[in-house]
């Protein structure tokens, strides 16, 4: 039987990525995909970076890390600001290298936010300061004319399965590295998952049907609660410490 896992959003969070992948071996993984939004935070950018680029996985960029790639620094928010510092000539180089998305053995698809915007949320919408599920019109707008027997899609953080007509499942499987976040852009809104724990998907392929399992790992979320303190950034705290925004 063939597993998969996707992971998504480590955004510097090390000690979670290392976590996941502990629990990943245990459940003996065949391949990884990453959903991308790598390093961007106020966590362990550096040692992220050099982790993801030792492993034979599939990667792709997502929203943040085309933001280290092509905003100037001054353009930068405090996440990528503290990232960006971090990242020498080889990051930017294996940044560069990595597609903005992709088909994988012809059954999945995968992008960071939609197939077309690395910077849209696929399976959500933005209502009155919070995100809701999409509903299937507005996921096949966004999808446009893209169709796959799996959909892999993150940006939000929030894990989610749809099904979409009778061949196509879309899956977003969380984020790794930070489970709520307060979004200051020209629509404000704010992402809480409700607890600290890393979030990532296996897929199973047994011949004949894909089967997914949502999974959440325990890590020691207090020690990159302190770094983000460390780092002034006390949403980050909070939200590492707890899952939500405010308590």
């Amino acid at each position: 039987m063939k597993k998969i896992a996707v992971i998504s959003d480590i955004h510097g969070n090390i000690l979670a990525l290392k976590a996941v992948v502990e629990d990943m071996n245990r459940r003996k993984i065949d391949k990884v995909i990453n959903l991308g939004d790598h390093i961007s935070g106020p966590l362990w950018p550096k040692e992220t970076i050099e982790y993801l680029m030792l492993q034979d996985w599939i990667q792709i960029k997502g929203n943040h890390d085309r933001q280290l790639l092509e905003q100037s620094p001054y353009e930068h928010g405090a996440s990528d600001k503290y990232a960006y510092q971090f990242l020498d000539k080889k990051g930017k180089e294996w940044l560069q290298s990595l597609p903005s998305s992709i088909q994988i053995d012809d059954e999945i698809f995968a992008c960071h936010g939609t197939p077309i915007k690395d910077d849209t949320y696929l399976l959500e919408t933005i209502k009155a300061g919070k995100l809701e599920r999409s509903t299937i019109e507005e996921i096949k707008d966004k999808l446009g004319k893209k169709s796959s027997t799996i959909i892999l899609c993150g940006h939000s953080h929030v894990p989610r399965i749809i099904q979409l007509g009778a061949n196509c499942v879309l899956i977003n499987p969380g984020s790794i590295g930070l489970q709520a976040y307060i979004e200051d852009s020209n629509n404000p809104h704010v992402v809480e998952n409700g607890s600290p724990h890393a979030r990532y998907v296996e897929l199973e392929f047994n011949g004949v049907r894909w089967y997914a399992n949502m999974i959440i790992v325990p890590y020691n979320y207090h020690i990159a609660a302190l770094k983000a303190k460390k780092n002034n950034r006390k949403e980050w705290e909070i939200a590492l410490e707890t899952g939500f925004i405010n308590i």
